[in-house]
């Protein structure tokens, strides 16, 4: 195995003629030159140097080892001065993938405040709904995702639910950095029977026919209903939370949402409700461990947590 460092003392050597000259560019002793010079020699399996009288020369292999040195001593210092930059947030990248109500919230804001503090660092976006958004991590699509979970009962439909492991587990092989809970809120029309109610239990809307949102979500709802003692007449279902709230304010019938999607949307013709039970979210940034230690990715998550705050 040829070393750099080994090479960056042929070149010196070749350059001045001689081990005490080289030593003294290379600001080391003699012996240590002559010691570099044996192991390199060792590494190639053949003579670099012929050594007549004061005079030193270099071998065809020598010369040949010379004239790739400069481009492998170069490459080699283009890719450290690369990795620093990395590491020093002058470079670099991050994938991000988000849910929808996340990238019209948090997103935008820790986006802003990365290009603001470190320019250098691009950040890519694309949407994806928990769990595809999970598959995309492990699978290296992306480096952070922007996830959810509703609670840990296995009230979500997910795994839990059909005995499998609880929403714990689902993540246990990965970084998890809570970010915010998020309660759903219920939508009724403006001239709905609960319209400007203080808190409406859920069975109070057990007779109403419904607007669900996106799968997880979807299976969420049902589990609320079914718990309250009624199972819910779905009548539409969208992943396109302005769908949700059009299709509420025309009067077509309610839903719960997660505020952060209300937040992102402009709520015309619609009455938001607290409601009971109350149901609640856990929205959290996801990495692998690995690249939790990248500097950019763990850049990336603060500045989510810090969106989360605001």
């Amino acid at each position: 195995m040829i070393e750099a460092r080994h090479l960056r003392v042929l070149r010196a050597v070749a350059g001045t003629g001689s081990f005490s000259a080289a030593a003294r560019e290379l600001g080391c002793t003699q012996p240590a030159v002559s010691q570099q010079m044996k192991a390199l020699e060792q590494s190639a399996g053949t003579p670099l140097l012929i050594r007549t009288g004061r005079e030193m020369r270099l071998t065809q292999a020598g010369e040949a080892l010379v004239r790739h040195a400069a481009g492998i001593l170069a490459g080699l210092t283009a890719a450290e001065e690369e990795v620093a930059a990395i590491a020093g947030l002058r470079a670099g990248r991050v994938r991000l993938v988000s849910f929808p109500s996340g990238s019209s919230t948090l997103v935008p804001t820790a986006l802003a405040a990365m290009r603001a503090e470190h320019p250098g660092t691009r950040i890519s976006l694309v949407e994806a709904e928990p769990p595809r958004s999970v598959e995309m991590l492990r699978e290296g699509d992306c480096d952070v995702a922007l996830a959810f979970r509703y609670g840990a009962d296995g009230a979500d439909g997910g795994p839990a639910a059909s005995g499998g492991p609880a929403p714990a587990a689902e993540w246990e092989d990965l970084v998890v950095r809570p970010l915010l809970t998020d309660r759903l809120v219920g939508l009724v029309p403006e001239g709905h029977r609960l319209a400007g109610a203080e808190r409406v239990g859920m069975a109070e809307l057990a007779g109403e026919p419904w607007i669900a949102g996106c799968p997880r979500c979807r299976r969420h709802l049902v589990e609320v209903c079914e718990g309250a003692g009624f199972t819910p007449r779905i009548d539409f279902a969208t992943d396109d939370y302005p769908a949700v709230v059009g299709l509420v304010g025309a009067g077509l019938g309610v839903a719960v949402l997660p505020e952060l999607a209300v937040e992102s949307v402009r709520a015309k013709g619609v009455s938001t409700v607290a409601v009971e039970p109350a149901v609640e979210r856990e929205v959290v940034a996801l990495t692998l461990p690995d690249l939790a230690r990248v500097p950019a990715v763990a850049a990336t998550i603060a500045q989510l947590e810090r969106a989360a705050a605001r």
